[in-house]
């Protein structure tokens, strides 16, 4: 299936394109003065080489304008450099707010995908063309690295931190998935393919049976980890409301204000101890040993959906809808 690696991958996303267009300026200037100054040194050589003994070279008077010349070209370039690589920078570093996002876990040696719909994959992803895709990762085991040369776009994937990347594809196909960070002994064999498709095509894919979506997951196991019972958003609440909690301002014990992204969600899950809400006791028990990276993820995807009201109950027997946006999103 990678027999034919291209030495220089077709462009196939917007990060492409852009990268491409720096890369080759780059290229082109440093081409040109490594050109130049190699003819110079060689012509420089011959020219002013010592033809006898007895020659003596003539004094060398300093020139500021010689020395400026050859001090503020190089210094222009590099601000060129400098000023255009830091504009694809910050475009890249922030996803489009109408994103699909997809979360991603590495693992020796494998990709394994979530989607909000529910669909799971490993060493796949499928995408619509034309449309943002954010990638929220991290690693279950060692440092991975996410590396789609046609998309030129290359992420590391850290164990207990979320890193992101995002991408539009510009055309259907399937393009090469690598880690291209040293993982252990299979790690040339972590390798996968994103799929992009046209709209319809990948709306027919979406339609295959799942059951649920992740937030349906993570309620379902919010509901069978018991953590209900504390954060019930009632009366009996021992712990913090978590509707609309996501991505809101927590006031904390020590004076200090956080705000609840997905390492802070994760970071509660796992070491509940290291961050107190301000007003409540540290009573609650770390899931560290009880929840994989997936299913920490599916709980964030709860949290992330949750609404005023949609609290479950301390029991029931159906599960009701989250917050359309979000069940929905992919489908969209």
């Amino acid at each position: 299936m990678f027999a034919d690696v291209p030495l220089i991958p077709e462009a196939a996303s917007t990060h492409a394109t852009a990268m491409d267009e720096l890369f080759y300026f780059i290229l082109g200037v440093c081409l040109f003065f490594s050109t130049l100054i190699a003819v110079l040194i060689v012509t420089f050589a011959v020219r002013y080489r010592r033809r006898s003994e007895a020659e003596r070279p003539q004094p060398i008077h300093s020139s500021l304008k010689l020395e400026l010349t050859w001090s503020l070209i190089p210094f222009v370039f590099m601000m060129v450099f400098f000023f255009w690589g830091a504009h694809l920078y910050f475009s890249w570093a922030h996803a489009p707010a109408d994103s699909m996002e997809v979360y991603v876990v590495g693992k020796q040696w494998m990709w394994k995908m979530q989607h909000l719909g529910g669909q799971r994959e490993i060493n796949e992803l499928h995408v619509p063309v034309g449309r943002p895709v954010k990638l929220t990762m991290i690693s279950q085991d060692v440092i991975h690295s996410f590396f789609v040369p046609a998309f030129r776009v290359h992420m590391d994937v850290l164990p207990g931190r979320y890193t992101t990347l995002w991408f539009q594809p510009t055309k259907p196909g399937r393009y090469h998935l690598f880690c291209s960070q040293y993982c252990g002994t299979n790690h040339a064999k972590m390798i996968g393919e994103i799929v992009v498709l046209s709209s319809d095509d990948y709306q027919t894919w979406l339609n295959q049976g799942v059951d649920g979506g992740m937030a349906q997951a993570g309620r379902k196991l919010f509901q069978k980890l018991q953590c209900v019972t504390c954060h019930s958003a009632d009366a009996k609440a021992r712990a913090p409301v978590l509707e609309a909690l996501y991505l809101s301002e927590v006031h904390l014990d020590n004076g200090k204000i956080v705000r609840a992204d997905e390492t802070y969600l994760r970071e509660s899950i796992l070491y509940p101890d290291a961050k107190i809400v301000a007003g409540y006791k540290p009573i609650m028990p770390s899931y560290k040993d009880q929840v994989d990276e997936e299913e920490i993820l599916q709980l964030i995807a709860f949290i992330k959906a949750l609404r005023p009201g949609q609290t479950p109950p301390r029991t029931e027997s159906a599960d009701p809808p989250l917050n359309p946006i979000l069940d929905t999103k992919q489908g969209k």
